[in-house]
């Protein structure tokens, strides 16, 4: 036998034994930086808790960042003793042939069963959280397939223009503002639309996210179960002045929310009474970005 056919016996009889030990040092590291990243990282990670919609995407995003550390570590690992098992030390021919490690059909194996498990096991994963909590809060168009268990809903009507956000409260006399508070503990369905053209509607800390459409409505649900104040913006390139379109709103109590809409609903009234008719979708006027709609015209008036 030669020298390097030797040593090349050698290394790989070394990494073999050596195996156990990485493997050990990898489940104990990858052990505590998937306990911080759930325990310390987890509770910290966007969209936060307000709504039940919110708290599961949070949920999804800690759940699947706790399988980061295992596949981090065991990269780092593995790299750190190929330096320095594997280095070219001082007076050896970088060119030389290294130890032969191919055509090892149990590594082969184990590698397409552990990540073909891994991706059917995040596909089923995700598909689950999509459905049971009720579309995961994005929209789902005008009929959608997975609805809240309960009917006792606030309608809460979403209009994008450029570049504003308005809304329209259908058990409220259907008045229409510029503002949005919903109360706590409440579930809510919101009808996104567009009077222009295509927006979106994303309610960050609501974890709620739909496309505005013209002549669409998109239904998007959520529960409320904080106080606090969220961020609304638009997340599609509709002109200019996307990047200025966006607002606040607030989850406040169920007591602070009826002053609030009653409140409102008096204060436009007289607003009100010019608006059409409460409708899922309308017809904007000319100007379209200053939130008026097209007046009834007779089609033979300009003949």
């Amino acid at each position: 036998m030669s020298q390097n056919a030797l040593d090349d016996s050698r290394s790989v009889e070394a990494t073999r034994k050596a195996i156990p030990k990485l493997i050990a040092v990898w489940i104990v590291t990858s052990l505590i930086g998937s306990l911080l990243v759930w325990f310390v990282l987890g509770p910290h990670l966007p969209p936060g808790t307000m709504t039940d919609q919110a708290a599961g995407a949070q949920f999804d995003i800690r759940f699947v960042s706790t399988l980061v550390p295992p596949v981090l570590f065991f990269i780092w690992i593995f790299f750190g003793y190929s330096l320095v098992k594997w280095r070219v030390k001082p007076g050896e021919d970088p060119l030389a042939p290294a130890a032969d490690f191919r055509g090892n059909s149990k590594t082969q194996g184990a590698w397409y069963i552990i990540t073909t498990v891994l991706v059917l096991f995040l596909a089923a994963f995700g598909t689950y959280f999509l459905i049971v909590p009720a579309g995961a809060g994005g929209g789902e168009g005008p009929s959608p397939i997975w609805t809240p268990k309960t009917k006792n809903m606030l309608q809460v009507q979403v209009i994008a223009q450029q570049w504003r956000f308005t809304y329209r409260w259908p058990q409220f006399g259907g008045m229409e503002t510029t503002s949005i508070y919903l109360p706590v503990n409440t579930e809510i369905q919101f009808n996104v639309t567009s009077l222009d053209v295509i927006h979106d509607f994303w309610a960050y800390q609501l974890g709620v996210k739909a496309d505005a459409n013209p002549d669409v409505n998109n239904v998007a649900f959520t529960k409320t179960q904080q106080l606090g104040r969220f961020t609304v913006r638009c997340d599609e390139l509709c002109g200019v002045w996307h990047g200025a379109m966006y607002n606040y709103g607030y989850v406040v109590s169920q007591a602070q929310f009826q002053q609030w809409a009653t409140q409102m609903e008096a204060q436009n009234a007289a607003v009100t009474k010019l608006l059409p008719k409460y409708a899922t979708t309308y017809t904007p006027s000319y100007a379209g970005n200053g939130g008026g709609y097209y007046p009834p015209q007779d089609p033979n008036a300009n003949l």
